[in-house]
C-alpha cells in the first residue's frame, strides 16, 4: 500500500492545485458496509429525492465547480461547464432509467399465485474514475448505483482527486449520508486494493485498456461480483461520397481533437475514399490549423486545452515519431508551442502505407488517415481493431449506411455525426477491448441491481398427484 500524499497539479500552469494523505481501504470499505443495509432500506422516493437535491447542490455551483475542472484538467472552461450540466442532467436521466430498465413487474393468477419480479442492490460498489472526465463519467456510475440502493467508494484518478472530492461534498451537501458515498484518494496501489477487497461487491470501471484487462483478470475467479468495463476505443471515422466537404471536415476535426483528443470515443483513424482524398485533407489541414491551443481561461477561449502532463505530451510526441519512422507521412506536425508544459498541435499522419498499424489507443490529438478505394475494403480496415467502442460514416447513401451499421463491430455507430458526444439517454459501451458488454450511461441500471423473481402466495396450498400411493394403504398392499 501507498504511504504516500496524492498530488494534483493543474496541466495548464504547473501550479499545485490540491493534495491529500491516500485513503485506508479497509477503514473506507467497513463504513460503507455499515451503512449500506440502512441506505437500501430506504423507499426508492427517498433516494430519488436526495440525487434531485444533489442535482440542484451541483447547479448552485456550478461556476465553482467548472473553474475546479478547468484548472485540474485544463480543459477550456466552456467544455468544464459543459461537464458539469451532465452531472446535473445524469438524475433526472437515471431516475428515469430506473424505472425502465428495473421497474417492478407482477402478473397475478388466481390459482398460482402472484409471479413478481423486483430488483436489489448489489451492496458496495467502486467506482474508479478516470482523469478526462472527472465528474460526468463516475457520476454516470455513482448516481444510478446510488438510487438502486448501494454504498459507493470513489476511487478518482490520482491526476483528478480535486474534482472527485467536490462531487461527493456536493451529495453529502444533499444530504446522502456520508458512509453511503465515500472517497478514496490514492493510486495504483490503492485501486488494486479496493478491487480486491471481500467488502466489495462490484467494480464499475472507466479507463485504460490496460487497466481494465487487470481488473477482469483479478474479478474471473470471483463471480459473485458484479464488473463494469468501459476501456476506450481505436475508433474509425469513415468519408464516403459527400459534397459536403467543409461539413465532413469540421465532423473530423470535432471528432479527432475535442478535449485534445482525449476520449474514448475519440476518432483515432479517417478512412477516406481515395477520390476524395485531396479535398477532404486539405480541408481538414485548413481547419485543424485554425485550432486555438490554450490555457482553460484564456480570452478567446481556445478549443483544446493541454493533455493532463507532460509524460502524455512525452508518449504523443514520441508515438508520431514512431508512426513516421514506420512509413507515416506528418500531413501536419505536433508541436509543443510552450516549454515545460503539457500542451501539444493536433497531428494528422497518412499512414496508407504502413504494412501494420498499431492498434492502440493514442489518447491525445493524433489522427491517423487511411487511403482506401473500395466500400467494403472501408469496413474492413474500420473493423481492424481489437477495440469497438464508437464508428461513424460521413456522406454515403442510405443503403450504404445500411450495409456500414451492418458491417460494423461497435457498441456506438453514427451517421453524418461525430464519433464522440454520445449521449446520457441512450446505451454506451463497446465490443473488444472497449468493454464487457455491460454499457452504461441509460443501461447502467441494468448492473446497479441485480433482478429477483418470485412466486408468492398468501396462503401455502398444494397437492400431490402422481407418483404417491393412495393416503392409508400400506407398502405391504401395494
Amino acid at each position: 500500500m501507498s504511504e504516500t500524499e496524492i498530488i494534483s497539479f493543474e496541466p495548464a500552469t504547473g501550479a499545485e492545485l490540491w493534495r491529500s494523505q491516500v485513503g485506508n481501504v479497509d477503514e473506507v470499505v467497513g463504513r460503507a458496509r455499515l451503512a449500506w443495509p440502512k441506505w437500501a432500506a430506504e423507499p426508492n422516493a427517498v433516494r430519488m429525492e436526495l440525487m434531485r437535491r444533489f442535482a440542484n447542490e451541483v447547479r448552485k455551483r456550478l461556476d465553482e465547480f467548472a473553474q475546479l475542472i478547468a484548472r485540474e484538467t485544463g480543459k477550456p472552461l466552456w467544455e468544464s461547464r459543459t461537464e458539469v450540466e451532465a452531472v446535473i442532467a445524469k438524475v433526472e436521466i437515471s431516475i428515469r432509467a430506473h424505472g425502465e430498465r428495473t421497474g417492478q413487474r407482477r402478473l397475478d393468477s388466481a390459482l398460482q399465485g402472484s409471479q413478481a419480479l423486483r430488483h436489489k442492490p448489489h451492496g458496495v460498489m467502486a467506482v474508479l474514475g478516470p482523469y478526462n472526465f472527472p465528474a460526468h463519467l463516475p457520476n454516470g456510475h455513482i448516481v444510478p448505483a446510488l438510487i438502486a440502493g448501494n454504498a459507493v467508494i470513489l476511487k478518482p484518478s490520482e491526476k483528478t482527486p480535486a474534482t472527485g472530492e467536490f462531487l461527493l461534498k456536493c451529495f453529502h451537501a444533499a444530504g446522502v449520508p456520508a458512509d453511503v458515498v465515500q472517497l478514496l484518494v490514492g493510486g495504483p496501489d490503492e485501486g488494486k486494493a479496493l478491487v480486491a477487497h471481500d467488502g466489495i461487491d462490484g467494480v464499475l470501471f472507466t479507463g485504460s485498456a490496460q487497466a481494465g484487462i487487470a481488473i477482469n483478470r483479478k474479478m474471473a475467479s470471483n463471480p459473485g461480483k458484479i464488473v463494469a468495463l468501459e476501456m476506450g476505443g481505436n475508433n474509425p471515422i469513415v468519408v464516403w461520397n459527400t459534397p459536403k466537404i467543409t461539413d465532413a471536415a469540421a465532423l473530423i476535426v470535432q471528432s479527432a481533437f475535442t478535449t485534445a483528443g482525449q476520449r474514448c470515443t475519440a476518432a483515432r483513424r479517417l478512412i477516406v475514399k481515395s477520390s476524395m482524398y485531396d479535398k477532404i485533407v486539405a480541408e481538414v489541414k485548413r481547419l485543424t490549423g485554425r485550432i486555438i491551443v490554450g490555457a482553460p481561461f484564456d480570452d478567446p477561449q481556445p478549443f483544446m486545452g493541454p493533455v493532463i502532463d507532460m509524460q502524455a505530451a512525452v508518449q504523443l510526441a514520441e508515438s508520431v515519431v514512431y508512426l513516421i519512422s514506420k512509413g507515416g507521412k506528418a500531413l501536419t506536425h505536433m508541436k509543443q508551442p510552450f516549454e515545460g508544459l503539457p500542451f501539444v498541435t493536433p497531428a494528422v499522419i497518412d499512414t496508407t502505407a504502413l504494412s501494420e498499424r498499431p492498434d492502440v489507443e493514442l489518447f491525445g490529438p493524433i489522427l491517423q488517415v487511411i487511403k482506401v478505394d473500395d466500400f467494403d475494403e472501408a469496413i474492413a480496415e474500420a473493423n481492424n481493431t481489437r477495440f469497438g467502442l464508437s464508428a461513424s460514416l460521413i456522406g454515403g447513401t442510405p443503403e450504404e449506411y445500411d450495409h456500414f451499421w451492418a458491417g460494423i463491430r461497435a457498441g456506438i455507430v453514427n451517421w453524418n455525426r461525430p464519433t464522440n458526444g454520445a449521449s446520457s439517454a441512450a446505451p454506451f459501451g463497446g465490443i473488444g477491448l472497449s468493454g464487457n458488454h455491460r454499457p452504461a450511461a441509460y443501461y447502467a441500471a441494468d448492473y446497479c441491481a441485480y433482478p429477483v423473481a418470485s412466486t408468492e402466495m398468501e396462503q401455502p396450498r398444494a397437492s400431490v398427484g402422481v407418483g404417491f400411493r393412495e393416503d392409508g394403504k400400506a407398502k405391504s398392499e401395494a
